[in-house]
């Protein structure tokens, strides 16, 4: 591989950004890659991946080079020879690789590579906390799936096509996929690909959305003509799927504390030729008593540490904050008592998280089913996929129903 020169400028103006000015990674890489309009798709692959790899292996390459926060262009630049080093491409003669210590960088990776929290390239409260709740074994196992990139996944919007059909119309984009066995409505790409700039995607035919997310919908047993509430709806992918699932038919009432996310849902449902949709905005107590006992089905898909999702998220490692993860527990167990209550007797919960701690997934299950407000629930089941067994994101999801009178 060849460097060129305005292509890894790029690279280190973006890491930095995200580096020093806590920048986040997406919208960082989103801007960087309409910096020049010249630039071809291998190009724009090389600007996205590397940006997203340095950001991944920060704590590993930091140790390494020796630099330390907040990075000087320099750090960054040594960041970026221990990247290239490691990846095997060769540096060019430019000033900024001036005796870059190759046999040092070799051997720095090969010593620290046999502890795990440089390994893997995480603080060192992450990886106590793994290791306290999901045991040494299973925590290498899940950090180490968790740093591989992630898949790019669509769901086929079963209002417009089938998986059949899309996956031939992507075929003559030169966009090949794959059937995922046992995800329904799934399909892989076989490359990397901007699949947002294909005429199926401006069509409403398929939304990107994990694997693993794509249970989620599924696991409230959804039927058309019900009325299902989605209490933290956020950009809706799920609430989308909801609304495959029941053909557009009956009522799903889509909520968030944010009403800029549901402008974004209305967007996509306008696409995706959903119309059984109502946006609410939670803006007050009164927005979910309004609602008490009125649902058939009620999904929590509640905000979490997000340590199931790093491999698409991979600067969250070093925005996310060990008081974060103990105050949102509270923020979960809140939520559950209060929106548990839109339930209508007979009706059914889903609360899930895209966490693999049990604190935030189990934990807050057998905690709400312990109060007073959990009395009123039967649990049916519950589903915890690891990404280390499924190979996508890490999610949690339990089942509840609610007790007839």
């Amino acid at each position: 591989m060849r460097l060129h020169r305005n292509l890894v400028f790029a690279v280190i103006d973006a890491l930095l950004e995200i580096f020093n000015e806590d920048g986040y990674a997406d919208k960082v890489v989103a801007r960087t890659l309409k910096r020049d309009k010249r630039w071809g798709s291998k190009d724009r692959k090389f600007v996205a991946e590397t940006i997203y790899e340095i950001v991944r292996w920060k704590r590993l390459y930091a140790e390494i080079a020796e630099v330390k926060e907040p990075f000087s262009r320099d750090n960054v630049w040594r960041l970026f020879a221990v990247w290239a080093i490691l990846r095997g491409v060769k540096l060019p003669d430019w000033k900024y690789f001036e005796n870059t210590p190759v046999r040092r960088i070799k051997g720095r990776f090969d010593e620290l590579s046999k502890i795990r929290k440089f390994k893997e390239s995480i603080p060192d409260w992450m990886d106590e906390i793994g290791v306290k709740e999901l045991g040494e074994a299973k925590w290498t196992k899940e950090i180490a799936a968790q740093n591989k990139q992630a898949e790019v996944i669509l769901r086929v919007n079963t209002l417009k096509t089938t998986k059949e059909k899309l996956r031939a119309i992507l075929m003559d984009s030169d966009i090949e996929t794959e059937f995922l066995k046992d995800y329904n409505d799934a399909l892989v790409l076989k490359e990397r690909a901007n699949v947002f700039m294909t005429q199926a995607f401006k069509d409403g035919l398929f939304e990107v959305q994990d694997a693993s997310s794509q249970l989620v919908a599924y696991y409230l047993d959804v039927e058309p003509g019900m009325r299902v509430v989605d209490t933290c709806a956020g950009a809706g992918g799920k609430t989308l799927h909801l609304a495959s699932l029941m053909q557009n038919k009956g009522q799903i009432i889509a909520m968030d504390i944010y009403e800029s996310k549901l402008k974004q849902l209305k967007i996509r449902a306008k696409r995706d030729g959903v119309h059984n949709v109502e946006f609410r905005v939670i803006d007050s107590t009164k927005a979910i008593k309004k609602l008490h006992e009125k649902a058939d089905r009620v999904l929590i898909d509640a905000p979490c540490s997000g340590l199931g999702v790093l491999k698409r998220n991979p600067d969250s490692k070093w925005k996310l904050q060990p008081e974060f993860v103990e105050n949102i527990k509270q923020t979960q167990q809140e939520i559950l008592q209060s929106y548990s209550k839109i339930v209508k007797p007979g009706g059914k919960m889903v609360y899930a998280t895209c966490s693999v701690l049990p604190s935030e997934n189990q934990e807050q299950i057998k905690q709400f089913l312990n109060s007073d407000s959990g009395k009123n629930f039967i649990f049916v089941k519950d589903h915890s996929v690891l990404a280390h067994e499924s190979g996508f994101d890490g999610f949690y999801m339990a089942q509840l129903e609610r007790k007839n009178n």
